[in-house]
């Protein structure tokens, strides 16, 4: 008995961007970026939201048609779910289109799934692996008569949706080149005469040299200081002459005062490694890799996961039939592969079209995977991947 693939689906921006037009932005050609990444193009998600993204990617599942136009939508399934028999959502990004409320929980509303709980989780782009763990996780407990009683959860959907385009600094060409739009799904099954997850392995390592990070600025002024309330007893007379007025909120008094944001933003710069002579011109909130120590890290551990989770399994490389990796970036996956002893015929690709969709690309790929009809039911493959924390994990599956 266990948790079952049953049906995937992938959402992507019809707006392709290639190499060549990156060239107007950034000193850039087809050529540089493809030999070094494996990416042609890229898509953009311009005025649409991560949760239109999310929701193409999941209409098709549920036999929707998608809400958002500008979206090219496919889909791999046996047959059309009810909305109303999905108990858990986890959506897994680290693009959200608010913080309240979570993106499963908007999902859940668009998608009619009126009996799920629903939550999100940021692995960044190993949040496909850390959902899928966490939601057979979830099906195993509540069935767990030794446990404390939970809500039965028959079916799951995790879903993977992101605007990486929008956290871009589109001047900086080690960075700009890679990252794409995107969003995938999967819905998991509880199947007591059998397992489709076989095991789930995953791991942290500390990113002491902070190679991968992305900042968030608040925006809400703070008039404290460590002594209490700033006050100022002339700007707020003058200000307000006749007393405040609950019903009119002013915000002038506020914004004279001399209130920053955060305070401790120093702190937080200093915390994540980011230099003291950055370009102020250059957007705060935007993704900063040291493209190189990515590639360190990945290329060990895209292996050692792979190894762990077959041995979890109780299998061997020989009884994979195909290997879905993250996709961020085609040297990457080879290098691996050579490290593994495998062709990369065992290894799918699908990042030539898309860049790295970060947390949707290991769905996004699994989809296409399932869509090219090479795969059968009894297949097992292994799912990977890596991201900033640094995040890692892999899961053998039989289809």
């Amino acid at each position: 008995m266990g948790a079952k693939i049953i049906a995937t689906g992938k959402a992507l921006p019809e707006l392709n961007v290639t190499n060549d037009e990156l060239s107007k932005l950034v000193e850039t050609d087809d050529e540089w970026i493809t030999s070094r990444t494996g990416i042609h193009s890229r898509r953009i998600a311009v005025d649409l939201t991560t949760l239109d993204l999310a929701q193409a990617a999941c209409s098709p599942l549920f036999g929707f048609d998608a809400k958002a136009n500008g979206v090219q939508i496919s889909s791999f399934m046996h047959e059309v779910i009810d909305p109303e028999s999905i108990d858990l959502i986890l959506f897994a990004t680290i693009t959200p289109d608010a913080i309240v409320p979570a993106m499963a929980c908007n999902l859940r509303e668009e998608l009619g799934c009126a009996r799920s709980i629903a939550f999100d989780l940021n692995a960044a782009c190993s949040g496909f692996i850390y959902a899928l763990s966490t939601a057979e996780a979830l099906m195993v407990a509540s069935r767990n008569a030794q446990g404390c009683a939970r809500n039965p959860i028959k079916r799951a959907l995790v879903v993977c949706a992101e605007r990486l385009t929008h956290l871009t600094n589109w001047q900086d060409r080690n960075t700009c080149v890679l990252f794409g739009d995107g969003a995938g799904a999967c819905i998991l099954e509880w199947d007591e005469s059998d397992a489709g997850i076989l095991s789930c392995y995953l791991q942290n390592e500390d990113d002491v040299d902070r190679s991968l990070i992305c900042p968030k600025g608040y925006s809400s002024l703070l008039p404290f200081d460590e002594e209490g309330v700033l006050f100022d007893e002339a700007l707020h007379a003058r200000i307000f002459p006749n007393g405040v007025d609950p019903k009119n909120v002013d915000y002038a008094y506020i914004n004279q005062l001399g209130a920053i944001p955060d305070p401790a933003l120093e702190r937080i710069k200093e915390y994540l490694g980011m230099s003291a002579d950055e370009n102020p011109d250059a957007p705060y909130e935007s993704i900063r890799m040291d493209g190189k120590k990515i590639f360190s890290f990945a290329s060990k551990i895209l292996c050692s996961d792979i190894e762990h989770a077959l041995e979890m399994a109780n299998l061997t490389m020989d009884d994979v039939a195909l290997i879905v990796p993250h996709q961020a970036n085609e040297r990457i996956i080879r290098f691996a592969a050579k490290r593994l002893g495998q062709p990369m015929e065992k290894f799918q690709l699908s990042i030539m079209d898309c860049g790295n969709t970060s947390s949707a690309s290991v769905p996004m790929a699994l989809t296409d995977a399932l869509l090219s009809g090479e795969l059968h039911a009894g297949d097992v493959i292994v799912v990977v991947a890596f991201g900033g924390g640094l995040t890692s994990g892999a899961a053998v599956i039989r289809l």
